[in-house]
């Protein structure tokens, strides 16, 4: 009898199916993580900034190509960071990547003068290229496109959350322990969380911890479980067929206008607000927090909204444009902090439009609806390169602008053109959502 009811009992269990897993949000957390240390080394140069000038007596227009540098090997990097993502995964990829780009952090420190610290820059972004063709890659394959553009905006959210939480504690070690020591304890953080990403992360595939359940409804719901795949033969001729794509064009140039406001603010902001608002630097450290906040409000609103509007039966079109194109009419708004001198509409107006430019960065999720499934990594490396030629760009134009002028008012002016260029190429020149297939 006790026998018949076990049975019984194991059979009921297997007619009632179950629930699937939650993996896939283990592994967005994770995500979050490493894109706030992503962000947090690589900006870092921001919060000693003012000190470093005074240190080695820079020009503003020296200082200016010491933000850029970062940005010259980054965007290089980002097609071929893209196609060592497609070939050898993401778990190895991103970890030795994680590695490599904390080291570099940590060499800033012993920096004895421009060309070191130029140099050390160049390395930092060398190392960090692979990050966000990786993100791109993992949120495809791990989440159903209901979910993409939450996935996206989570990790996405993670550069301003570092930036917020880090920014005071950051400008607090500079100013008691002196700008090295800045360096020093962001390189030490990345080392210590690189062994979590290799004790935590798998592919779908490999992860033992979800269920059959979970990745059917990943697959079912358009995710890339069971289409991403390492070791396939990439070459230029596939690169290059990227390129004659109107949709990835005009997504392109778009994240050239999102990325330039990033800039502004992972660059010149806390340098503006001490020189231009003549501003403590522990003061400056603790207001610049504050648009940092709201962009990472802004970039978990947008794909929030994204999804919402996905849910509701909106086109994928208007589902995943609106929030991009009206953050980016909204980022423009930057431009009205020339015509205050008041710090605290300042800080105001630069809230604002770090939260729209953070509605923004939906685009990410825009790419993945985008991109061939043979070459997410690649259309990865292609957007992120156009992001980052505006890294390259925009701290060097606002150099020359403050060297030429003494003022950043025309430094602000071209952020918020810039913002409006984009949000014109989303409407006119992305045309219908849909995904790119390739013929091999």
């Amino acid at each position: 009898m006790g026998a018949q009811l076990e049975q019984l009992a194991i059979i009921e269990q297997v007619k009632q199916p179950r629930k699937p897993t939650r993996v896939r949000y283990t592994i967005l957390f994770l995500l979050f993580i490493i894109t706030a240390i992503n962000y947090m080394d690589r900006a870092s140069i921001s919060i000693v900034a003012p000190a470093i000038q005074s240190y080695f007596d820079l020009s503003p227009a020296l200082l200016g190509l010491i933000f850029s540098a970062f940005s010259w090997t980054y965007a290089a990097m980002q097609i071929p960071g893209g196609l060592i993502v497609d070939k050898f995964g993401s778990r190895l990829t991103y970890g030795i990547s994680l590695i490599a780009w904390s080291i570099a952090t940590g060499l800033q420190a012993f920096a004895n003068g421009f060309a070191f610290l130029f140099g050390s820059r160049l390395l930092l972004g060398i190392t960090e290229s692979p990050a966000f063709p990786a993100n791109n890659r993992i949120a495809a394959t791990w989440f159903p496109q209901r979910e993409r553009a939450f996935a996206s905006s989570v990790f996405s959210a993670g550069q301003y959350m570092g930036l917020a939480f880090a920014t005071p504690v950051l400008f607090w070690l500079m100013t008691t322990f002196g700008w090295r020591s800045v360096f020093i304890v962001a390189g030490l953080i990345g080392l210590v969380f690189s062994i979590a990403w290799f004790k935590i992360y798998q592919d779908p595939k490999d992860n033992k911890k979800m269920n059959q359940e979970e990745l059917d409804y990943i697959r079912e719901g358009g995710g890339l479980a069971d289409h991403v795949s390492e070791g396939k033969k990439i070459t230029w001729s596939n690169f290059l067929e990227l390129l004659k794509y109107r949709q990835l064009l005009g997504l392109c140039i778009g994240q050239f206008s999102i990325a330039s406001t990033l800039f502004f603010f992972l660059t010149w902001f806390p340098t503006y607000l001490a020189e231009e608002k003549s501003m403590p630097f522990l003061k400056v450290g603790i207001v610049a927090s504050i648009p940092y906040m709201a962009a990472f409000f802004g970039v978990l609103f947008g794909g929030i909204w994204s999804d919402w509007l996905l849910r509701r039966g909106v086109s994928i079109n208007i589902a995943r444009k609106m929030p991009v194109i009206i953050g980016l009419f909204l980022t423009s708004s930057i431009v009205l902090a020339n015509y205050t001198s008041s710090a605290t509409l300042v800080i105001a107006i630069m809230s604002i439009a770090f939260f729209a430019q953070g509605m923004s960065n939906t685009s990410w999720a825009m790419l993945a609806e985008v991109a061939p499934r043979e070459l997410m990594g690649v259309a990865g490396g292609v957007f992120s390169f156009f992001g980052n030629v505006a890294g390259i760009l925009t701290p060097m134009i606002i150099g020359f602008i403050v060297t030429a002028t003494g003022s950043y008012t025309g430094g602000i002016l071209y952020v918020g053109v810039v913002a409006l260029m984009g949000a014109l190429s989303y409407i006119f020149i992305v045309g219908k959502i849909k995904r790119i297939e390739l013929k091999f």
